[in-house]
Protein backbone atom coordinates (compact mmCIF):
# COMPACT_ATOMS: atom_id res chain seq x y z
CA UNK A 1 0.00 0.00 0.00
CA UNK A 2 0.90 3.91 -0.94
CA UNK A 3 1.33 5.87 1.87
CA UNK A 4 -1.37 8.74 2.21
CA UNK A 5 -1.10 12.47 2.74
CA UNK A 6 -3.50 14.34 5.22
CA UNK A 7 -6.31 14.57 2.67
CA UNK A 8 -7.00 11.16 2.50
CA UNK A 9 -5.54 10.97 -1.21
CA UNK A 10 -2.61 8.22 -1.94
CA UNK A 11 1.04 9.60 -2.00
CA UNK A 12 3.40 8.01 -4.62
CA UNK A 13 5.74 6.03 -3.71
CA UNK A 14 9.40 7.05 -5.16
CA UNK A 15 11.78 4.99 -6.77
CA UNK A 16 14.76 5.94 -4.61
CA UNK A 17 12.32 6.17 -0.94
CA UNK A 18 14.11 2.56 0.02
CA UNK A 19 17.60 1.09 -0.82
CA UNK A 20 17.88 -0.62 -4.24
CA UNK A 21 17.27 -4.57 -3.66
CA UNK A 22 20.33 -6.29 -4.29
CA UNK A 23 20.80 -9.12 -7.34
CA UNK A 24 22.76 -11.80 -6.47
CA UNK A 25 23.94 -11.38 -9.72
CA UNK A 26 27.52 -9.79 -8.99
CA UNK A 27 29.69 -9.68 -12.01
CA UNK A 28 31.95 -12.85 -12.93
CA UNK A 29 35.71 -11.51 -11.62
CA UNK A 30 33.69 -8.46 -9.17
CA UNK A 31 33.14 -5.10 -10.17
CA UNK A 32 34.11 -5.63 -13.90
CA UNK A 33 32.41 -4.03 -16.80
CA UNK A 34 30.50 -1.18 -17.68
CA UNK A 35 28.90 1.60 -20.28
CA UNK A 36 27.25 4.78 -21.02
CA UNK A 37 23.44 5.21 -20.73
CA UNK A 38 21.45 4.68 -22.53
CA UNK A 39 19.00 5.14 -27.97
CA UNK A 40 17.68 7.09 -26.88
CA UNK A 41 19.09 5.79 -26.26
CA UNK A 42 19.97 5.34 -25.20
CA UNK A 43 19.32 4.32 -22.81
CA UNK A 44 22.03 3.14 -24.86
CA UNK A 45 23.29 -0.69 -24.71
CA UNK A 46 25.21 -0.78 -27.78
CA UNK A 47 25.66 -3.42 -29.62
CA UNK A 48 29.01 -3.38 -31.46
CA UNK A 49 29.67 -0.22 -33.39
CA UNK A 50 26.44 1.74 -32.42
CA UNK A 51 27.72 4.94 -31.18
CA UNK A 52 26.26 5.41 -27.45
CA UNK A 53 22.99 6.08 -28.07
CA UNK A 54 21.37 3.65 -29.83
CA UNK A 55 18.37 1.81 -28.72
CA UNK A 56 18.47 5.26 -26.22
CA UNK A 57 14.84 5.34 -24.63
CA UNK A 58 12.95 8.67 -25.62
CA UNK A 59 10.64 10.57 -23.98
CA UNK A 60 7.17 9.79 -23.96
CA UNK A 61 4.28 12.21 -24.50
CA UNK A 62 5.42 16.20 -24.84
CA UNK A 63 5.19 17.80 -21.03
CA UNK A 64 2.19 19.59 -22.43
CA UNK A 65 0.65 16.70 -24.11
CA UNK A 66 -0.07 18.74 -27.48
CA UNK A 67 -1.47 17.74 -30.43
CA UNK A 68 -0.34 17.10 -33.50
CA UNK A 69 -0.34 20.58 -34.90
CA UNK A 70 0.13 22.58 -31.63
CA UNK A 71 -2.19 25.93 -30.48
CA UNK A 72 -0.25 29.03 -30.62
CA UNK A 73 -1.01 29.62 -27.27
CA UNK A 74 0.62 26.62 -25.87
CA UNK A 75 3.08 28.52 -23.36
CA UNK A 76 2.30 27.17 -19.86
CA UNK A 77 4.46 25.25 -18.28
CA UNK A 78 3.40 21.47 -17.41
CA UNK A 79 1.85 21.18 -13.45
CA UNK A 80 3.63 18.38 -11.52
CA UNK A 81 2.53 15.09 -11.78
CA UNK A 82 -1.02 14.29 -10.37
CA UNK A 83 -0.52 12.41 -6.89
CA UNK A 84 -1.78 9.47 -8.06
CA UNK A 85 1.21 8.93 -10.83
CA UNK A 86 3.33 5.96 -10.22
CA UNK A 87 6.88 5.53 -9.49
CA UNK A 88 9.04 3.05 -10.77
CA UNK A 89 9.19 0.93 -7.41
CA UNK A 90 5.74 1.08 -6.48
CA UNK A 91 5.07 -2.76 -6.60
CA UNK A 92 1.38 -2.35 -5.69
CA UNK A 93 -0.08 -0.25 -8.30
CA UNK A 94 2.50 -0.98 -11.23
CA UNK A 95 0.27 -2.86 -13.70
CA UNK A 96 0.98 -6.46 -14.65
CA UNK A 97 23.70 26.82 -31.32
CA UNK A 98 20.74 28.89 -31.60
CA UNK A 99 20.00 31.02 -34.91
CA UNK A 100 19.63 34.60 -34.96
CA UNK A 101 17.06 35.27 -32.43
CA UNK A 102 15.34 37.98 -35.14
CA UNK A 103 11.49 39.23 -34.38
CA UNK A 104 8.98 40.67 -35.83
CA UNK A 105 7.63 40.52 -39.47
CA UNK A 106 11.44 39.21 -40.74
CA UNK A 107 11.33 36.94 -38.24
CA UNK A 108 7.84 35.18 -39.31
CA UNK A 109 8.48 35.91 -43.19
CA UNK A 110 11.93 33.39 -42.47
CA UNK A 111 9.69 31.15 -40.87
CA UNK A 112 7.21 30.36 -43.74
CA UNK A 113 10.02 30.15 -46.11
CA UNK A 114 11.11 27.82 -43.94
CA UNK A 115 8.30 25.78 -43.75
CA UNK A 116 8.15 26.22 -47.64
CA UNK A 117 11.52 24.59 -48.05
CA UNK A 118 10.88 21.77 -45.50
CA UNK A 119 7.63 20.64 -47.24
CA UNK A 120 9.33 20.63 -50.40
CA UNK A 121 12.07 18.55 -49.23
CA UNK A 122 9.07 16.40 -47.77
CA UNK A 123 7.64 15.86 -51.21
CA UNK A 124 10.77 15.44 -52.88
CA UNK A 125 11.54 12.49 -50.36
CA UNK A 126 8.16 11.09 -50.84
CA UNK A 127 7.97 10.57 -54.04
CA UNK A 128 11.65 8.96 -54.61
CA UNK A 129 10.08 6.58 -52.24
CA UNK A 130 11.22 3.28 -50.10
CA UNK A 131 12.34 1.17 -53.75
CA UNK A 132 14.64 4.08 -54.75
CA UNK A 133 16.22 4.10 -51.10
CA UNK A 134 17.06 0.04 -51.24
CA UNK A 135 18.58 1.09 -54.94
CA UNK A 136 20.42 3.56 -54.25
CA UNK A 137 21.64 1.53 -51.01
CA UNK A 138 22.59 -0.93 -53.14
CA UNK A 139 24.34 1.09 -55.51
CA UNK A 140 26.48 1.98 -52.87
CA UNK A 141 26.98 -1.41 -51.94
CA UNK A 142 28.58 -2.36 -55.20
CA UNK A 143 30.82 0.79 -55.44
CA UNK A 144 32.18 -0.40 -51.71
CA UNK A 145 33.99 -3.10 -54.07
CA UNK A 146 35.59 -0.65 -55.56
CA UNK A 147 35.95 1.36 -52.32
CA UNK A 148 39.91 0.23 -51.68
CA UNK A 149 40.73 2.23 -55.02
CA UNK A 150 38.71 4.60 -54.47
CA UNK A 151 38.61 8.06 -52.04
CA UNK A 152 36.18 7.69 -49.11
CA UNK A 153 33.86 11.00 -50.62
CA UNK A 154 32.83 8.99 -53.50
CA UNK A 155 31.36 6.01 -51.36
CA UNK A 156 30.20 9.38 -48.84
CA UNK A 157 28.57 10.50 -51.64
CA UNK A 158 26.26 7.57 -52.74
CA UNK A 159 25.63 7.15 -49.49
CA UNK A 160 24.28 10.24 -48.71
CA UNK A 161 21.45 9.79 -51.97
CA UNK A 162 20.58 6.44 -50.22
CA UNK A 163 19.98 8.42 -46.72
CA UNK A 164 18.57 11.39 -47.88
CA UNK A 165 16.37 10.82 -51.52
CA UNK A 166 13.62 8.89 -49.99
CA UNK A 167 13.60 9.48 -46.46
CA UNK A 168 10.84 6.83 -45.92
CA UNK A 169 10.93 4.12 -43.26
CA UNK A 170 12.01 0.86 -43.11
CA UNK A 171 10.52 -1.15 -45.93
CA UNK A 172 7.58 -3.34 -45.34
CA UNK A 173 4.85 -2.96 -47.00
CA UNK A 174 1.10 -2.98 -45.29
CA UNK A 175 -2.20 -2.62 -48.03
CA UNK A 176 0.44 -0.52 -50.48
CA UNK A 177 2.02 1.39 -48.10
CA UNK A 178 5.24 2.23 -46.61
CA UNK A 179 4.96 1.97 -43.01
CA UNK A 180 7.70 3.48 -41.39
CA UNK A 181 9.74 2.64 -37.89
CA UNK A 182 7.81 3.40 -34.34
CA UNK A 183 10.05 3.98 -31.43
CA UNK A 184 9.09 5.35 -28.15
CA UNK A 185 7.81 8.43 -28.38
CA UNK A 186 10.53 11.48 -28.66
CA UNK A 187 7.55 13.98 -29.62
CA UNK A 188 3.83 14.84 -29.11
CA UNK A 189 1.76 11.60 -28.90
CA UNK A 190 -0.56 13.03 -31.54
CA UNK A 191 2.64 12.93 -33.83
CA UNK A 192 3.02 9.41 -33.06
CA UNK A 193 -0.59 8.22 -32.59
CA UNK A 194 -1.03 7.31 -36.13
CA UNK A 195 2.23 5.29 -36.48
CA UNK A 196 3.32 7.46 -39.39
CA UNK A 197 5.74 9.93 -37.94
CA UNK A 198 6.34 11.34 -41.88
CA UNK A 199 2.79 12.17 -42.62
CA UNK A 200 2.71 13.89 -39.09
CA UNK A 201 5.31 15.65 -40.02
CA UNK A 202 3.98 16.74 -43.12
CA UNK A 203 0.71 17.52 -41.54
CA UNK A 204 2.79 19.75 -38.70
CA UNK A 205 4.83 21.85 -41.88
CA UNK A 206 1.16 22.22 -42.95
CA UNK A 207 0.10 23.85 -40.07
CA UNK A 208 2.86 26.66 -39.22
CA UNK A 209 2.50 27.72 -43.24
CA UNK A 210 -0.93 28.85 -41.70
CA UNK A 211 0.23 29.92 -38.32
CA UNK A 212 4.09 30.70 -38.47
CA UNK A 213 4.10 32.27 -35.20
CA UNK A 214 3.40 29.15 -33.04
CA UNK A 215 6.85 28.61 -31.07
CA UNK A 216 5.43 25.34 -29.75
CA UNK A 217 4.79 23.73 -33.27
CA UNK A 218 8.01 24.64 -34.54
CA UNK A 219 9.48 23.06 -31.08
CA UNK A 220 7.62 19.91 -32.04
CA UNK A 221 8.49 20.36 -35.67
CA UNK A 222 12.30 20.24 -34.56
CA UNK A 223 11.69 17.15 -32.07
CA UNK A 224 9.84 15.52 -34.85
CA UNK A 225 13.08 15.81 -37.00
CA UNK A 226 15.33 14.74 -34.51
CA UNK A 227 13.23 11.42 -33.57
CA UNK A 228 13.17 11.34 -37.87
CA UNK A 229 16.92 11.10 -37.82
CA UNK A 230 17.41 8.59 -35.24
CA UNK A 231 15.04 6.15 -36.60
CA UNK A 232 16.01 6.58 -40.01
CA UNK A 233 19.74 6.78 -39.55
CA UNK A 234 19.35 9.78 -41.53
CA UNK A 235 21.65 12.26 -40.22
CA UNK A 236 20.92 14.87 -42.62
CA UNK A 237 17.51 15.92 -40.72
CA UNK A 238 19.57 17.20 -37.66
CA UNK A 239 20.37 21.10 -39.65
CA UNK A 240 16.44 20.57 -39.90
CA UNK A 241 15.75 20.26 -36.43
CA UNK A 242 18.06 23.12 -35.59
CA UNK A 243 16.29 25.21 -37.76
CA UNK A 244 13.03 24.60 -36.78
CA UNK A 245 14.48 24.50 -32.80
CA UNK A 246 15.59 28.21 -33.61
CA UNK A 247 12.65 29.52 -35.25
CA UNK A 248 10.69 28.39 -31.74
CA UNK A 249 13.46 29.79 -29.84
CA UNK A 250 13.14 33.38 -31.69
CA UNK A 251 9.48 33.84 -31.40
CA UNK A 252 9.24 33.01 -27.28
CA UNK A 253 13.15 32.92 -26.14
CA UNK A 254 13.93 30.17 -23.42
CA UNK A 255 10.32 28.71 -24.22
CA UNK A 256 11.27 25.05 -22.55
CA UNK A 257 9.89 22.56 -25.19
CA UNK A 258 12.65 24.19 -27.59
CA UNK A 259 15.24 24.35 -24.84
CA UNK A 260 14.56 20.61 -24.04
CA UNK A 261 14.28 20.00 -28.17
CA UNK A 262 17.53 21.27 -28.67
CA UNK A 263 18.83 19.56 -25.11
CA UNK A 264 18.08 15.93 -27.28
CA UNK A 265 19.13 17.23 -30.61
CA UNK A 266 22.56 17.68 -28.49
CA UNK A 267 22.30 14.58 -27.39
CA UNK A 268 21.75 12.90 -30.43
CA UNK A 269 24.88 14.54 -31.95
CA UNK A 270 26.62 13.34 -29.30
CA UNK A 271 27.74 16.96 -27.59
CA UNK A 272 26.61 15.89 -24.34
CA UNK A 273 27.82 18.81 -22.32
CA UNK A 274 26.10 20.92 -24.10
CA UNK A 275 22.88 18.74 -23.81
CA UNK A 276 23.43 18.86 -20.28
CA UNK A 277 23.20 22.75 -20.66
CA UNK A 278 20.65 22.64 -21.99
CA UNK A 279 18.36 20.60 -20.57
CA UNK A 280 19.33 22.38 -17.04
CA UNK A 281 18.13 25.47 -18.62
CA UNK A 282 15.06 24.00 -19.88
CA UNK A 283 14.23 22.55 -15.96
CA UNK A 284 14.59 25.90 -14.74
CA UNK A 285 12.01 27.07 -17.05
CA UNK A 286 9.72 23.86 -16.39
CA UNK A 287 11.29 21.75 -13.36
CA UNK A 288 8.81 19.41 -14.54
CA UNK A 289 9.58 18.59 -18.42
CA UNK A 290 9.98 14.98 -18.95
CA UNK A 291 11.84 15.69 -21.57
CA UNK A 292 14.70 17.67 -19.99
CA UNK A 293 14.49 15.37 -17.21
CA UNK A 294 15.30 12.48 -19.21
CA UNK A 295 17.63 14.23 -21.66
CA UNK A 296 19.55 15.39 -18.53
CA UNK A 297 19.93 11.86 -17.07
CA UNK A 298 21.04 10.61 -20.78
CA UNK A 299 23.89 13.47 -20.83
CA UNK A 300 25.47 12.82 -17.31
CA UNK A 301 25.63 9.02 -18.15
CA UNK A 302 27.45 9.70 -21.24
CA UNK A 303 29.51 11.92 -19.85
CA UNK A 304 30.34 9.19 -17.45
CA UNK A 305 29.14 11.18 -14.57
CA UNK A 306 27.11 7.86 -13.18
CA UNK A 307 26.70 9.01 -9.55
CA UNK A 308 25.09 12.34 -10.61
CA UNK A 309 22.91 10.41 -13.54
CA UNK A 310 21.99 8.43 -10.15
CA UNK A 311 20.97 11.69 -8.15
CA UNK A 312 19.01 12.91 -11.54
CA UNK A 313 17.03 9.62 -12.70
CA UNK A 314 16.06 9.94 -8.39
CA UNK A 315 14.47 13.48 -9.65
CA UNK A 316 13.12 12.89 -12.95
CA UNK A 317 11.41 9.37 -11.00
CA UNK A 318 10.09 11.85 -8.35
CA UNK A 319 8.50 14.65 -10.93
CA UNK A 320 7.83 12.19 -13.69
CA UNK A 321 7.82 8.56 -12.90
CA UNK A 322 6.37 6.94 -16.49
CA UNK A 323 7.61 4.70 -19.14
CA UNK A 324 10.76 7.00 -20.25
CA UNK A 325 12.10 7.03 -16.83
CA UNK A 326 11.49 3.81 -15.93
CA UNK A 327 14.24 2.63 -18.30
CA UNK A 328 16.41 5.15 -17.31
CA UNK A 329 16.45 3.75 -14.04
CA UNK A 330 16.78 0.15 -15.32
CA UNK A 331 19.92 1.30 -17.22
CA UNK A 332 21.05 3.18 -14.06
CA UNK A 333 21.15 0.04 -12.13
CA UNK A 334 22.34 -2.20 -15.19
CA UNK A 335 25.52 -0.42 -14.91
CA UNK A 336 26.40 -0.94 -11.65
CA UNK A 337 25.78 -5.10 -12.53
CA UNK A 338 22.24 -4.74 -10.88
CA UNK A 339 20.35 -7.05 -13.76
CA UNK A 340 17.85 -8.23 -11.50
CA UNK A 341 16.65 -4.53 -10.44
CA UNK A 342 16.97 -3.86 -14.01
CA UNK A 343 15.02 -6.11 -16.19
CA UNK A 344 12.23 -6.76 -12.95
CA UNK A 345 11.53 -2.53 -13.67
CA UNK A 346 11.75 -3.15 -17.34
CA UNK A 347 9.28 -5.82 -16.83
CA UNK A 348 7.19 -3.40 -15.01
CA UNK A 349 7.26 -0.96 -17.99
CA UNK A 350 6.40 -3.34 -20.47
CA UNK A 351 3.45 -4.17 -18.31
CA UNK A 352 2.65 -0.39 -17.99
CA UNK A 353 3.40 0.27 -21.90
CA UNK A 354 0.28 0.81 -24.28
CA UNK A 355 1.09 1.96 -27.18
CA UNK A 356 3.28 0.64 -30.09
CA UNK A 357 5.97 2.44 -29.73
CA UNK A 358 6.81 2.29 -26.04
CA UNK A 359 5.89 -1.91 -25.95
CA UNK A 360 8.53 -2.29 -29.30
CA UNK A 361 10.66 -0.43 -26.94
CA UNK A 362 10.81 -1.48 -23.55
CA UNK A 363 10.68 -5.35 -25.33
CA UNK A 364 13.65 -4.80 -26.87
CA UNK A 365 15.44 -3.23 -23.78
CA UNK A 366 14.54 -6.82 -22.54
CA UNK A 367 15.99 -8.42 -25.22
CA UNK A 368 19.19 -6.57 -25.05
CA UNK A 369 19.21 -7.57 -21.52
CA UNK A 370 18.96 -11.08 -21.76
CA UNK A 371 20.83 -10.92 -24.82
CA UNK A 372 24.06 -9.74 -22.58
CA UNK A 373 23.65 -12.36 -20.18
CA UNK A 374 23.53 -14.92 -22.82
CA UNK A 375 20.07 -16.11 -22.34
CA UNK A 376 19.32 -15.78 -26.45
CA UNK A 377 15.91 -17.68 -26.25
CA UNK A 378 14.24 -15.19 -24.12
CA UNK A 379 15.84 -12.86 -26.02
CA UNK A 380 14.26 -13.63 -29.13
CA UNK A 381 10.83 -14.05 -26.97
CA UNK A 382 11.63 -10.05 -26.22
CA UNK A 383 12.14 -9.23 -29.60
CA UNK A 384 9.43 -11.26 -31.08
CA UNK A 385 7.05 -9.24 -28.20
CA UNK A 386 8.74 -6.09 -29.54
CA UNK A 387 7.73 -7.11 -33.59
CA UNK A 388 4.37 -7.97 -32.66
CA UNK A 389 3.35 -4.53 -31.65
CA UNK A 390 5.82 -2.83 -34.48
CA UNK A 391 7.24 -5.29 -37.09
CA UNK A 392 9.65 -2.62 -38.41
CA UNK A 393 11.27 -1.43 -35.29
CA UNK A 394 14.55 -1.55 -35.97
CA UNK A 395 16.34 -2.03 -32.46
CA UNK A 396 14.35 -5.67 -32.43
CA UNK A 397 15.70 -6.47 -35.94
CA UNK A 398 18.73 -5.90 -35.34
CA UNK A 399 18.95 -7.37 -31.67
CA UNK A 400 16.72 -10.80 -33.63
CA UNK A 401 19.59 -10.92 -35.90
CA UNK A 402 22.41 -11.03 -33.40
CA UNK A 403 20.47 -13.49 -30.78
CA UNK A 404 19.87 -15.83 -34.22
CA UNK A 405 23.46 -15.57 -34.73
CA UNK A 406 24.57 -16.32 -31.63
CA UNK A 407 22.73 -19.20 -31.54
CA UNK A 408 23.24 -20.69 -34.62
CA UNK A 409 21.04 -19.39 -36.85
CA UNK A 410 23.60 -18.02 -39.06
CA UNK A 411 21.36 -17.86 -42.30
CA UNK A 412 18.42 -16.13 -40.71
CA UNK A 413 21.06 -13.74 -39.25
CA UNK A 414 23.03 -12.72 -42.70
CA UNK A 415 18.94 -12.82 -44.10
CA UNK A 416 17.56 -10.15 -41.60
CA UNK A 417 20.50 -8.17 -41.70
CA UNK A 418 20.99 -7.53 -45.01
CA UNK A 419 17.59 -6.13 -45.38
CA UNK A 420 18.22 -3.66 -42.70
CA UNK A 421 21.51 -2.58 -43.95
CA UNK A 422 19.56 -2.44 -47.82
CA UNK A 423 17.86 0.46 -46.06
CA UNK A 424 19.73 1.44 -42.91
CA UNK A 425 22.95 1.44 -43.63
CA UNK A 426 24.36 2.01 -40.03
CA UNK A 427 27.31 1.53 -38.35
CA UNK A 428 25.91 -1.79 -35.33
CA UNK A 429 24.14 -4.01 -38.14
CA UNK A 430 26.90 -2.92 -40.80
CA UNK A 431 29.57 -4.47 -38.85
CA UNK A 432 27.48 -6.92 -37.65
CA UNK A 433 27.06 -8.22 -41.26
CA UNK A 434 30.48 -7.62 -42.49
CA UNK A 435 31.89 -9.98 -39.07
CA UNK A 436 29.33 -12.63 -40.02
CA UNK A 437 30.30 -12.87 -43.62
CA UNK A 438 33.88 -13.21 -42.24
CA UNK A 439 32.68 -15.73 -40.09
CA UNK A 440 30.92 -17.69 -42.82
CA UNK A 441 33.51 -17.79 -45.08
CA UNK A 442 32.44 -18.31 -48.30
CA UNK A 443 33.70 -17.35 -51.33
CA UNK A 444 33.04 -13.94 -52.17
CA UNK A 445 32.54 -13.42 -48.39
CA UNK A 446 35.36 -11.24 -47.69
CA UNK A 447 34.91 -8.64 -50.18
CA UNK A 448 31.07 -8.88 -49.07
CA UNK A 449 32.78 -7.25 -45.77
CA UNK A 450 35.05 -5.30 -46.96
CA UNK A 451 31.72 -3.59 -48.73
CA UNK A 452 29.86 -3.31 -45.30
CA UNK A 453 33.10 -1.67 -43.50
CA UNK A 454 33.34 0.63 -46.27
CA UNK A 455 29.84 1.62 -45.95
CA UNK A 456 30.61 2.38 -42.10
CA UNK A 457 33.14 4.97 -43.29
CA UNK A 458 30.74 6.47 -45.95
CA UNK A 459 28.30 6.90 -42.70
CA UNK A 460 30.63 8.39 -40.52
CA UNK A 461 31.61 11.27 -43.11
CA UNK A 462 27.85 12.16 -43.43
CA UNK A 463 27.34 11.85 -40.09
CA UNK A 464 30.32 14.62 -38.88
CA UNK A 465 29.28 16.66 -42.15
CA UNK A 466 25.76 16.96 -39.94
CA UNK A 467 27.19 17.77 -36.84
CA UNK A 468 27.88 14.41 -35.49
CA UNK A 469 30.51 13.47 -33.20
CA UNK A 470 31.29 10.38 -34.22
CA UNK A 471 34.61 9.27 -32.53
CA UNK A 472 33.35 6.54 -30.24
CA UNK A 473 31.83 4.89 -33.97
CA UNK A 474 34.78 5.40 -35.63
CA UNK A 475 37.38 4.07 -32.77
CA UNK A 476 35.16 1.02 -32.46
CA UNK A 477 34.82 -0.04 -36.17
CA UNK A 478 38.62 0.75 -36.94
CA UNK A 479 40.22 -0.36 -34.14
CA UNK A 480 38.86 -4.18 -35.85
CA UNK A 481 38.07 -3.63 -39.63
CA UNK A 482 39.66 -0.24 -40.37
CA UNK A 483 43.18 2.06 -39.80
CA UNK A 484 44.08 1.21 -36.44
CA UNK A 485 46.01 4.76 -36.58
CA UNK A 486 42.57 6.65 -37.22
CA UNK A 487 40.91 4.22 -33.80
CA UNK A 488 43.67 5.74 -31.70
CA UNK A 489 43.22 9.34 -32.69
CA UNK A 490 39.15 8.43 -32.39
CA UNK A 491 39.41 6.81 -29.35
CA UNK A 492 41.83 9.53 -27.64
CA UNK A 493 39.79 12.24 -28.79
CA UNK A 494 36.70 10.98 -27.33
CA UNK A 495 38.28 10.60 -24.29
CA UNK A 496 39.31 14.34 -23.95
CA UNK A 497 36.14 15.12 -23.75
CA UNK A 498 33.74 12.16 -21.26
CA UNK A 499 35.15 9.34 -19.00
CA UNK A 500 32.82 6.71 -19.80
CA UNK A 501 33.09 3.57 -19.73
CA UNK A 502 32.89 2.60 -23.10
CA UNK A 503 34.85 5.74 -24.14
CA UNK A 504 37.35 3.49 -21.90
CA UNK A 505 36.80 0.24 -23.36
CA UNK A 506 37.54 1.88 -26.93
CA UNK A 507 40.01 3.61 -26.38
CA UNK A 508 42.02 0.24 -24.32
CA UNK A 509 41.46 -1.56 -27.40
CA UNK A 510 42.83 1.18 -30.15
CA UNK A 511 45.96 1.18 -27.95
CA UNK A 512 45.99 -2.85 -28.14
CA UNK A 513 45.88 -2.94 -31.45
CA UNK A 514 48.47 0.00 -31.91
CA UNK A 515 50.74 -2.14 -29.87
CA UNK A 516 50.30 -0.06 -26.74
CA UNK A 517 49.35 -2.77 -24.32
CA UNK A 518 50.41 -1.59 -21.47
CA UNK A 519 48.88 1.87 -21.95
CA UNK A 520 45.54 0.21 -22.64
CA UNK A 521 45.61 -2.26 -19.69
CA UNK A 522 44.31 1.19 -17.02
CA UNK A 523 41.69 2.01 -19.13
CA UNK A 524 40.76 -1.88 -19.76
CA UNK A 525 40.58 -1.98 -16.18
CA UNK A 526 38.63 0.95 -15.92
CA UNK A 527 36.15 -0.04 -18.38
CA UNK A 528 35.04 -3.02 -16.37
CA UNK A 529 35.34 -1.27 -13.29
CA UNK A 530 31.51 -0.46 -12.26
CA UNK A 531 30.23 -4.17 -12.12
CA UNK A 532 28.18 -3.61 -16.03
CA UNK A 533 28.05 -7.19 -17.73
CA UNK A 534 29.68 -7.03 -20.91
CA UNK A 535 31.30 -9.60 -22.85
CA UNK A 536 33.10 -7.65 -24.90
CA UNK A 537 34.47 -5.55 -22.28
CA UNK A 538 36.30 -8.55 -20.44
CA UNK A 539 37.27 -10.40 -23.57
CA UNK A 540 39.48 -6.82 -24.62
CA UNK A 541 40.82 -6.61 -21.35
CA UNK A 542 41.81 -10.77 -21.06
CA UNK A 543 43.67 -10.29 -24.63
CA UNK A 544 45.27 -6.95 -23.39
CA UNK A 545 46.10 -8.84 -20.39
CA UNK A 546 47.46 -11.86 -22.10
CA UNK A 547 49.55 -9.62 -24.13
CA UNK A 548 51.00 -7.63 -21.44
CA UNK A 549 52.10 -11.22 -19.55
CA UNK A 550 49.11 -11.11 -17.00
CA UNK A 551 48.32 -14.70 -18.05
CA UNK A 552 46.40 -15.61 -15.01
CA UNK A 553 44.15 -12.78 -15.34
CA UNK A 554 43.95 -13.06 -19.17
CA UNK A 555 42.26 -16.85 -18.32
CA UNK A 556 39.62 -15.27 -15.46
CA UNK A 557 38.35 -12.65 -18.01
CA UNK A 558 38.24 -14.67 -21.13
CA UNK A 559 36.60 -17.33 -19.75
CA UNK A 560 34.57 -15.30 -18.38
CA UNK A 561 33.16 -13.47 -21.44
CA UNK A 562 32.57 -16.80 -23.13
CA UNK A 563 30.58 -17.67 -19.95
CA UNK A 564 28.55 -14.88 -19.96
CA UNK A 565 27.72 -14.44 -23.43
CA UNK A 566 29.71 -17.14 -25.54
CA UNK A 567 28.28 -15.78 -29.10
CA UNK A 568 29.12 -11.68 -27.91
CA UNK A 569 30.80 -11.13 -31.55
CA UNK A 570 30.63 -13.39 -34.27
CA UNK A 571 34.89 -12.94 -34.59
CA UNK A 572 35.62 -11.81 -30.98
CA UNK A 573 34.27 -14.72 -29.39
CA UNK A 574 36.34 -17.14 -31.82
CA UNK A 575 39.27 -15.02 -31.03
CA UNK A 576 38.50 -15.39 -27.57
CA UNK A 577 38.29 -19.31 -27.50
CA UNK A 578 41.71 -19.76 -29.06
CA UNK A 579 43.05 -17.00 -26.86
CA UNK A 580 42.27 -19.28 -24.21
CA UNK A 581 43.06 -22.49 -25.50
CA UNK A 582 46.51 -21.15 -25.81
CA UNK A 583 46.73 -19.82 -22.25
CA UNK A 584 45.34 -23.31 -20.66
CA UNK A 585 47.88 -24.76 -23.06
CA UNK A 586 50.84 -22.70 -21.69
CA UNK A 587 49.94 -23.63 -17.88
Amino acid sequence: MSPRTNDGEPEPTRAFDRPAPTTGEAATDGPDAGTPVTDPGHPVRPARATGPDAGKASTGATDQDAPTAPKPDATAPAPAPDTDTTSVADTDTLPASVPDTETGTDAVAESRDAVEDDHERGKAGGAAGGDDRVAAVRRAGAAGRRWRAAQLSACAAMLAVALTAGAVALGAVRDGRNVPVATAAAVAPGLLASGDLDASITALQAHLRAQPKDFGGWATLGLAYVEQARTKGDPSRYPQAEQALGRSLALRPDNDQALAGRAALAAARHDFAHALDLADRALEQNPYSERALCSRVDALVELGRYADAEAAVRTADERRPGVPVFTRYAYVHELRGDVATARRVLDRALAASTSPGDIAYVASQLGQLAWNQGDYASALTHYARALAADENYLPALEGRARAQAASGQRAEAIKGLELIVARYPLPGPLVELGELYEARGAEGDRAKAEDQYSLVDAWTAIARANGVNADLDTALAAADHGGRATALRAARDDWSRRHTVHTADALAWALHVNGKDAEALPYARQATATGYRNASFLYHRGMIEKATGHAADARTHLAAALKLNPGFSPLGAREARTALETLEASK
